[in-house]
């Protein structure tokens, strides 16, 4: 799992509440095993139309932000089903940060297990945030997970907070795996005992 210390990017708006992981990844291409290749079908139906051509107006899809890692969403983010696709999607298109007042409770644990950084504010300053982007013409601005602030390109400095384990677990780039691992002579030793 990549390591979460800061990242310096777009950050593109996304004003839609109760994006549901099915508007995040469609079923239709959850047939892959592997976490990679996901990323072209990130927002399917919102970045396509049934043609295949790109929908000029989504946000992804505007030369501006085709390159964005940070998300600005709105509430209940990621709400439905328990599809890690989604957040696979997310991540193999290139974001590494989502902000919204809320997230799905299952995309949020899944979030963690590799490598999304999910930040949680107000609805009103997502909103602000949302515009204030916009209006910088897509400046980069920067998440520090370490220091726990969101750096835009006017100076503005909003802090944050995030779960100390998540944190963590973000900053260290641990996924489940290399957390056991880290208690591996721990576990030889209980082995050897059961024996």
């Amino acid at each position: 799992m990549h390591k979460f210390v800061r990242v310096k990017a777009v950050a593109a708006p996304l004003p839609l509440a109760n994006v549901d992981t099915d508007m995040i990844i469609p079923a239709t291409y959850m047939k892959a095993l592997t976490r990679t290749g996901l990323g072209k079908h990130l927002f399917q139906l919102l970045r396509f139309a049934d043609d295949g051509s790109e929908r000029a107006d989504f946000i992804l899809n505007q030369p501006s932000c085709r390159q964005a890692q940070i998300l600005i969403a709105d509430r209940n983010f990621g709400c439905g089903s328990s599809r890690e696709h989604a957040i696979w999607a997310l991540t193999d298109f290139g974001i590494r940060c989502v902000i919204a007042p809320s997230f799905g409770d299952i995309l949020s644990g899944n979030a963690r297990k590799n490598g999304l950084l999910l930040i949680r504010l107000p609805d009103a300053l997502c909103e602000a945030l949302r515009e204030e982007v916009a209006l910088a013409e897509y400046a980069p601005v920067e998440v520090d997970l370490e220091a726990q602030q969101i750096r835009l390109a006017s100076g503005r400095t909003i802090d944050f907070e995030v779960d100390a384990d998540d944190r963590h677990i973000l900053i260290e780039g641990l996924d489940d795996i290399s957390r056991t691992l880290r208690h591996a002579d721990a576990i030889a030793r209980f082995e050897d005992a059961a024996i």
